[in-house]
Protein backbone atom coordinates (compact mmCIF):
# COMPACT_ATOMS: atom_id res chain seq x y z
CA UNK A 1 0.00 0.00 0.00
CA UNK A 2 1.44 3.62 -0.80
CA UNK A 3 2.61 5.11 2.34
CA UNK A 4 2.97 8.90 3.11
CA UNK A 5 5.34 10.27 4.82
CA UNK A 6 4.03 12.28 8.47
CA UNK A 7 3.91 15.61 8.40
CA UNK A 8 2.51 16.05 4.63
CA UNK A 9 2.71 19.46 2.25
CA UNK A 10 1.79 22.39 4.32
CA UNK A 11 0.76 20.35 7.57
CA UNK A 12 3.24 22.44 10.38
CA UNK A 13 6.00 22.53 8.26
CA UNK A 14 9.28 25.00 9.81
CA UNK A 15 9.44 27.72 7.80
CA UNK A 16 13.11 27.32 7.71
CA UNK A 17 14.92 27.48 4.26
CA UNK A 18 17.27 24.56 4.68
CA UNK A 19 15.58 21.79 2.12
CA UNK A 20 13.21 24.02 0.58
CA UNK A 21 12.65 24.02 -3.75
CA UNK A 22 11.65 26.22 -5.75
CA UNK A 23 8.93 25.17 -8.05
CA UNK A 24 11.52 25.21 -10.81
CA UNK A 25 13.93 22.20 -9.01
CA UNK A 26 10.46 20.38 -7.73
CA UNK A 27 9.96 20.24 -11.78
CA UNK A 28 13.24 19.05 -12.30
CA UNK A 29 12.82 16.61 -9.46
CA UNK A 30 10.03 14.92 -10.43
CA UNK A 31 10.63 14.88 -14.34
CA UNK A 32 12.61 11.86 -14.13
CA UNK A 33 9.39 9.57 -13.44
CA UNK A 34 6.63 11.99 -14.56
CA UNK A 35 8.06 13.45 -17.78
CA UNK A 36 4.91 14.89 -18.68
CA UNK A 37 4.71 16.74 -15.74
CA UNK A 38 4.94 21.18 -16.10
CA UNK A 39 4.89 24.20 -14.07
CA UNK A 40 1.03 24.57 -14.93
CA UNK A 41 0.55 20.88 -13.24
CA UNK A 42 2.15 21.91 -10.11
CA UNK A 43 -0.25 24.85 -9.94
CA UNK A 44 -3.20 23.40 -10.93
CA UNK A 45 -2.48 20.47 -8.54
CA UNK A 46 -2.29 23.34 -5.33
CA UNK A 47 -5.57 25.46 -6.64
CA UNK A 48 -7.47 21.70 -5.98
CA UNK A 49 -5.71 21.58 -2.49
CA UNK A 50 -3.62 18.09 -2.92
CA UNK A 51 -0.29 20.11 -1.90
CA UNK A 52 0.29 23.18 0.11
CA UNK A 53 3.63 24.41 -0.33
CA UNK A 54 5.21 27.78 1.60
CA UNK A 55 5.13 30.80 0.61
CA UNK A 56 7.82 33.72 0.83
CA UNK A 57 7.17 36.94 1.57
CA UNK A 58 7.24 38.09 -2.30
CA UNK A 59 5.00 35.24 -3.13
CA UNK A 60 7.28 32.16 -4.40
CA UNK A 61 6.47 29.28 -3.96
CA UNK A 62 8.74 27.10 -1.62
CA UNK A 63 8.46 23.39 -1.51
CA UNK A 64 9.74 21.12 1.56
CA UNK A 65 10.70 17.12 1.01
CA UNK A 66 7.41 16.51 2.25
CA UNK A 67 5.68 18.77 -0.55
CA UNK A 68 7.77 16.29 -3.15
CA UNK A 69 6.91 13.21 -1.96
CA UNK A 70 2.92 14.02 -1.66
CA UNK A 71 3.14 15.85 -5.26
CA UNK A 72 5.21 12.22 -6.48
CA UNK A 73 1.98 10.29 -5.03
CA UNK A 74 -0.56 12.35 -5.99
CA UNK A 75 1.28 12.14 -10.00
CA UNK A 76 1.57 8.69 -9.33
CA UNK A 77 -1.90 7.58 -8.56
CA UNK A 78 -3.36 9.86 -11.06
CA UNK A 79 -1.33 8.23 -13.55
CA UNK A 80 -1.72 4.61 -12.28
CA UNK A 81 -5.40 4.64 -11.48
CA UNK A 82 -6.78 7.51 -12.77
CA UNK A 83 -8.13 8.43 -9.85
CA UNK A 84 -10.57 11.56 -9.59
CA UNK A 85 -8.16 14.55 -7.76
CA UNK A 86 -11.34 15.01 -4.95
CA UNK A 87 -10.07 10.85 -4.13
CA UNK A 88 -6.81 11.42 -4.14
CA UNK A 89 -6.93 14.10 -1.28
CA UNK A 90 -9.10 12.38 0.33
CA UNK A 91 -6.96 9.10 0.66
CA UNK A 92 -3.47 10.91 1.26
CA UNK A 93 -5.16 13.20 3.89
CA UNK A 94 -6.61 9.91 5.64
CA UNK A 95 -3.02 8.46 5.49
CA UNK A 96 -1.52 11.22 6.88
CA UNK A 97 -3.81 11.18 9.81
CA UNK A 98 -3.05 7.69 10.84
CA UNK A 99 -5.89 6.07 9.56
CA UNK A 100 -5.52 2.06 7.64
CA UNK A 101 -7.72 3.03 4.53
CA UNK A 102 -7.27 0.89 1.45
CA UNK A 103 -6.49 2.57 -2.22
CA UNK A 104 -9.30 3.17 -3.75
CA UNK A 105 -9.92 2.13 -7.66
CA UNK A 106 -12.32 3.70 -10.45
CA UNK A 107 -14.44 0.43 -12.06
CA UNK A 108 -17.78 0.46 -13.66
CA UNK A 109 -20.09 3.40 -14.40
CA UNK A 110 -23.29 3.63 -12.19
CA UNK A 111 -25.58 6.63 -13.66
CA UNK A 112 -23.28 8.04 -15.77
CA UNK A 113 -20.64 8.35 -12.81
CA UNK A 114 -17.66 6.21 -11.48
CA UNK A 115 -18.10 4.13 -9.12
CA UNK A 116 -14.90 3.47 -6.71
CA UNK A 117 -14.10 0.52 -5.37
CA UNK A 118 -11.11 -1.50 -3.38
CA UNK A 119 -8.46 -1.91 -4.98
CA UNK A 120 -8.19 -4.82 -7.46
CA UNK A 121 -8.03 -6.26 -11.10
CA UNK A 122 -10.89 -3.79 -12.76
CA UNK A 123 -11.30 -2.03 -15.88
CA UNK A 124 -10.45 1.87 -15.17
CA UNK A 125 -13.56 3.83 -16.84
CA UNK A 126 -13.76 7.59 -15.93
CA UNK A 127 -16.57 9.76 -16.20
CA UNK A 128 -16.28 13.65 -18.07
CA UNK A 129 -15.92 15.80 -15.37
CA UNK A 130 -12.70 13.51 -14.33
CA UNK A 131 -11.44 13.60 -18.03
CA UNK A 132 -11.96 17.43 -17.97
CA UNK A 133 -9.87 17.62 -14.72
CA UNK A 134 -7.40 14.79 -15.72
CA UNK A 135 -6.48 16.72 -18.69
CA UNK A 136 -7.29 20.44 -17.22
CA UNK A 137 -9.48 21.16 -20.04
CA UNK A 138 -13.23 22.71 -20.27
CA UNK A 139 -16.20 21.16 -22.25
CA UNK A 140 -15.64 23.13 -25.25
CA UNK A 141 -12.03 21.90 -25.48
CA UNK A 142 -13.20 18.03 -25.30
CA UNK A 143 -16.09 18.75 -27.62
CA UNK A 144 -13.57 19.72 -30.28
CA UNK A 145 -11.68 16.95 -30.03
CA UNK A 146 -14.01 14.61 -29.74
CA UNK A 147 -15.48 16.62 -33.36
CA UNK A 148 -11.54 15.70 -34.95
CA UNK A 149 -11.92 12.15 -33.38
CA UNK A 150 -9.37 12.58 -30.89
CA UNK A 151 -11.25 11.47 -28.16
CA UNK A 152 -13.60 8.80 -28.37
CA UNK A 153 -15.93 7.98 -25.27
CA UNK A 154 -17.02 4.64 -24.80
CA UNK A 155 -21.07 3.68 -25.68
CA UNK A 156 -22.25 4.71 -22.19
CA UNK A 157 -20.22 7.89 -22.24
CA UNK A 158 -17.31 7.26 -19.92
CA UNK A 159 -13.78 7.31 -20.88
CA UNK A 160 -11.07 4.55 -20.50
CA UNK A 161 -7.28 4.80 -19.63
CA UNK A 162 -5.75 4.77 -23.06
CA UNK A 163 -8.35 7.45 -23.59
CA UNK A 164 -7.16 9.51 -20.61
CA UNK A 165 -3.92 9.20 -21.76
CA UNK A 166 -4.66 10.58 -25.21
CA UNK A 167 -6.69 13.47 -23.98
CA UNK A 168 -3.65 14.34 -21.29
CA UNK A 169 -0.89 14.52 -23.93
CA UNK A 170 -3.28 16.20 -26.50
CA UNK A 171 -3.42 18.96 -24.26
CA UNK A 172 0.21 18.96 -23.32
CA UNK A 173 0.76 19.69 -27.03
CA UNK A 174 -1.46 22.48 -27.11
CA UNK A 175 0.82 24.27 -24.70
CA UNK A 176 2.94 24.10 -27.60
CA UNK A 177 0.85 25.70 -29.80
CA UNK A 178 0.19 22.57 -31.76
CA UNK A 179 -3.87 22.45 -32.48
CA UNK A 180 -6.03 19.39 -32.41
CA UNK A 181 -6.84 19.91 -36.12
CA UNK A 182 -2.54 19.24 -36.78
CA UNK A 183 -3.11 15.98 -35.06
CA UNK A 184 -5.44 13.98 -37.33
CA UNK A 185 -2.34 13.41 -40.05
CA UNK A 186 -1.02 11.09 -36.23
CA UNK A 187 -4.53 9.50 -36.08
CA UNK A 188 -4.54 9.06 -39.38
CA UNK A 189 -1.15 7.22 -38.87
CA UNK A 190 -1.67 5.54 -35.61
CA UNK A 191 -4.80 3.81 -37.75
CA UNK A 192 -3.00 2.77 -40.37
CA UNK A 193 -0.22 1.11 -38.02
CA UNK A 194 -3.19 -0.40 -36.13
CA UNK A 195 -4.75 -1.89 -39.44
CA UNK A 196 -1.41 -3.44 -40.29
CA UNK A 197 -1.12 -5.34 -36.75
CA UNK A 198 -4.82 -6.41 -37.28
CA UNK A 199 -3.71 -7.88 -40.96
CA UNK A 200 -0.85 -9.88 -38.82
CA UNK A 201 -3.17 -10.83 -36.06
CA UNK A 202 -6.66 -11.64 -37.86
CA UNK A 203 -5.94 -15.57 -38.78
CA UNK A 204 -5.76 -16.16 -34.81
CA UNK A 205 -8.51 -13.49 -34.00
CA UNK A 206 -10.73 -15.83 -36.07
CA UNK A 207 -9.96 -19.22 -34.32
CA UNK A 208 -12.50 -21.01 -32.17
CA UNK A 209 -9.62 -21.71 -29.94
CA UNK A 210 -10.40 -19.51 -26.53
CA UNK A 211 -6.32 -19.80 -26.00
CA UNK A 212 -5.71 -18.79 -29.57
CA UNK A 213 -7.79 -15.90 -29.55
CA UNK A 214 -5.78 -15.02 -26.02
CA UNK A 215 -2.46 -15.23 -28.21
CA UNK A 216 -3.87 -12.51 -30.67
CA UNK A 217 -4.93 -10.05 -27.97
CA UNK A 218 -1.22 -10.60 -26.66
CA UNK A 219 0.79 -10.19 -30.02
CA UNK A 220 -1.57 -7.52 -30.82
CA UNK A 221 0.13 -5.60 -27.40
CA UNK A 222 3.22 -6.80 -28.59
CA UNK A 223 3.19 -5.51 -32.08
CA UNK A 224 1.66 -2.02 -30.96
CA UNK A 225 4.68 -1.92 -28.13
CA UNK A 226 6.88 -2.39 -31.14
CA UNK A 227 5.24 0.24 -33.81
CA UNK A 228 5.03 2.95 -31.28
CA UNK A 229 8.54 2.66 -30.69
CA UNK A 230 9.56 2.65 -33.74
CA UNK A 231 7.17 5.94 -34.34
CA UNK A 232 9.04 7.46 -31.68
CA UNK A 233 12.45 6.39 -33.61
CA UNK A 234 11.52 7.13 -36.59
CA UNK A 235 10.03 10.43 -35.56
CA UNK A 236 13.48 11.73 -33.60
CA UNK A 237 15.23 10.82 -36.80
CA UNK A 238 13.22 13.12 -38.90
CA UNK A 239 13.68 15.71 -36.58
CA UNK A 240 17.57 15.56 -36.19
CA UNK A 241 16.96 14.35 -32.15
CA UNK A 242 19.21 11.35 -30.91
CA UNK A 243 18.70 10.32 -27.58
CA UNK A 244 21.95 10.43 -25.11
Amino acid sequence: MLQTPSGGAGHGIAAADNGLMSIGAVLTALRDEFPEVTISKIRFLESEGLIEPQRTPSGYRKFSPEDVERLSQVLRMQRDHYLPLKVIREYLDAMERGEAVPLPTVGRQRDGEPVLEAEGPTAVRIGRSELLAAAEIGDEELEEWQSYGLVVPLPDGAYDAETVTVATLVAELGRFGIEPRHLRVMKAAAEREAGLVDQVVAPLKRHRNPQTRALAEARSKELAGLTVKLHAALVRIALGVRQP
